[in-house]
């Protein structure tokens, strides 16, 4: 997917970039496979309380139902559109199961119209879009959309352009090279999906304003050393002061941003 530029004709304009859609061969989402979500602008279904900062506002969307488990087996399915999705950054894939059965899917790379996909808990052709067991997976292979567990769909890798590489097999579990560097165990026994995620581009992409951020839902954040010492660890002082080395940066809850203990 390349990215578009404008003339600079607007300040806002000048620095922004967009997506090209010219490999999205649909507009409108299947009606089926979409569900209204309430706007929560950060906020928990069950407290009411901000769980989340900065989020609120918005353009309305549809949410549409990916099917992270892919788990009708040993079915053949044709990819019948790519599309665009809102809530994502890769494109989605509207595939058609011979029985009729329509699903969306994370689309990989160089995954087109007309292909056939294929899950199943056994050995399939290792092809871009199939789904099986990472022991079923030779190593070096790139792979998309983990499960942590078996069965429960895929968590891990699925943002626009990435993808992890299976690096060998040690007893009951893969070792995985995740997009982050990481190394990581996962039970052999767990499902994948061949290929890397699509859309690669997608993070050359330049907002070039405020109101395009906001459009996502985002709002603004404010700095912790522009509040009061009530409101944050940084807030305070005659002036700006920077966080200094021995306390540490820190949100506003007072934990350490850097060098804490992450597990």
């Amino acid at each position: 997917m390349p990215i578009k530029h404008y003339k600079p004709t607007t300040p806002g304009r000048r620095g922004a970039s967009v997506q090209d859609f010219s490999d999205v061969t649909k507009k409108k989402p299947e009606k089926k496979l979409t569900i209204y979500l309430k706007q929560q602008a950060g906020r928990s279904a069950q407290t009411g309380k901000l769980t989340v900062r900065h989020r609120g506002g918005g353009a309305k969307r549809l949410y549409r139902v990916i099917d992270f488990k892919q788990n009708k087996y040993d079915i053949p399915a044709t990819v019948t559109a790519i599309e665009y999705d809102p809530n994502r950054g890769p494109r989605i894939a509207l595939i058609q199961y011979t029985d009729g059965d329509k699903r969306y899917l994370l689309a990989p790379s160089s995954l087109k119209v007309g292909d056939s996909v294929l899950s199943s808990r056994g050995l399939i052709p290792i092809v871009v879009g199939n789904r099986m067991p990472l022991e079923q997976i030779p190593v070096g292979t790139m792979v998309h959309n983990i499960e942590f567990q078996p069965g429960v769909g895929g968590k891990l890798v699925r943002g626009a352009g990435n993808a992890a590489r299976v690096m060998s097999m040690e007893g009951d579990h893969v070792q995985l090279k995740l997009p982050s560097g990481e190394r990581r165990l996962i039970l052999k026994r767990c499902a994948a999906s061949v290929g890397e995620v699509g859309n690669p581009d997608y993070r050359l992409v330049r907002l070039g304003k405020a109101g395009r951020r906001r459009l996502q839902g985002w709002r603004p954040a404010v700095s912790g050393k522009a509040m009061n010492p009530v409101d944050h660890p940084h807030g305070g002082g005659e002036g700006h002061q920077p966080n200094g080395l021995k306390s540490g940066p820190k949100p506003k809850w007072g934990k350490l941003a850097y060098g804490g203990k992450t597990r």
